[in-house]
């Protein structure tokens, strides 16, 4: 499947128009432009079952139009690329995992990822999974990939921000015999094209930036090895795995403001970013889009746009929650991606090696004036 449905965006076109138009089925005389969700547990199937939807937990048609428009975005243009969804990243994260990985094989993560991986670490490791991990920043990874089998990137990192060279990591990866997956969550596919750098895997949660409203739980998995994306399929349908018509249709609906959501959430994260980088207080600010950001090299030779979070240390967790509690526009809430802006103390939950007035910050798409103002009171009002 190529990716690209009737009406869908074609490689040449601006990313705007991609979104705006991905995975949009033939024009029908007085049918929607996006059809509705179908609610379908099964199909009409007299004789052989040769067509493409049989049962509801294999395919669906809302599912395909998400689909299509998803591989647009990750891959425009390119033939032999296909995109299966789920109803949540972590979901989508599995389904590479475990359908590649077998008792004995070896597997790389990063030791500063995603609060669930130490989750996922210990049920790779009760299945004989050898697991090995190494930070995202300085390709740490490369020292630990001899006799790996897959190798899990997630760049940039959540919630730490640093990034690696997805490139570099890909051909050492690909020349001891290992694929390559990177969880492009925080960069959507705006930001990054990981399979136009040579990974064997793009997945996401499409429950941050990508669907942007935080009504919508899902994952996907965007690949473009037949043999690989048929073993991802294969544990979807096993395990049901599956999003529901609504959901899909939601995010679908979503994607049309993609560009315009990313464009105004980048733009005001650099700016909430060079704020906070310019208070008198040494912040510890990370913001792969500053140009001193220890990050900002080799996130400007393979992103496109640095993402909407941004993250700084206030000095302990008192003053981080004074500083939480004073804010007006900015939600204490985890995930990020939204329209509003959230923060959060990130250190609450306990999974991520980071101190405890660590700030993940998601900015929203409020006025980049009215944000920054806020985000500068509420540090004044923190200190008092």
């Amino acid at each position: 499947m190529s990716g690209t449905g009737p009406q869908g965006a074609r490689s040449g076109d601006g990313d705007g128009t991609r979104a705006v138009r991905a995975g949009l089925p033939e024009a029908v005389k007085y049918e929607p432009t996006l059809p509705g969700p179908v609610f379908a547990a099964h199909y009409h199937l007299p004789g052989e079952p040769t067509g493409p939807y049989t049962y509801g937990r294999d395919e669906n048609p809302t599912w395909t139009h998400l689909e299509r428009a998803i591989g647009e975005l990750e891959a425009p243009g390119e033939d032999g690329v296909e995109t299966l969804v789920f109803p949540s990243g972590m979901a989508a994260t599995s389904a590479v995992l475990f359908s590649r990985l077998r008792a004995g094989d070896a597997v790389v993560l990063p030791s500063d990822g995603y609060q669930a991986l130490p989750l996922v670490r210990a049920q790779l490791e009760a299945y004989g999974i050898e697991v090995r991990t190494a930070p995202t920043g300085g390709d740490a990874q490369l020292g630990v990939l001899d006799g790996a089998k897959l190798l899990w990137i997630e760049t940039p990192s959540n919630p730490g921000l640093d990034v690696c060279d997805i490139r570099r990591l890909v051909e050492a990866a690909h020349a001891r015999g290992a694929l390559v997956a990177v969880d492009n969550t925080l960069a959507t596919p705006l930001g990054q094209r990981p399979l136009e750098l040579g990974a064997d895997f793009s997945v996401a949660s499409g429950t941050k930036q990508l669907t942007g409203h935080g009504d919508v739980l899902l994952g996907y998995v965007t690949g473009r090895d037949a043999e690989a994306m048929a073993a991802v399929r294969r544990w979807r349908k096993i395990v049901g795995a599956i999003p529901g018509p609504m959901e899909a249709w939601l995010a679908h609906r979503s994607l049309a403001t993609l560009q315009l959501r990313v464009e105004r959430q980048n733009a005001t994260a650099l700016a909430v970013a060079e704020a906070l980088r310019d208070w008198p207080e040494e912040l510890g600010v990370r913001y792969p889009g500053l140009p001193g950001d220890p990050s900002h090299k080799i996130a400007s030779q393979q992103m496109r746009r640095y993402g909407c979070v941004v993250s700084f240390t206030l000095p302990t967790r008192a003053r981080a929650e004074r500083f939480l509690d004073a804010l007006r526009l900015v939600d204490d809430a985890t995930s990020f991606g939204g329209v509003r802006s959230t923060a959060e103390r990130r250190g609450r939950w306990g999974g991520d090696a980071v101190p405890a007035g660590f700030i993940r910050m998601s900015v929203g798409a409020e006025d980049p004036e009215d944000l920054v103002a806020d985000v500068l009171r509420a540090l004044d009002e923190s200190a008092q």
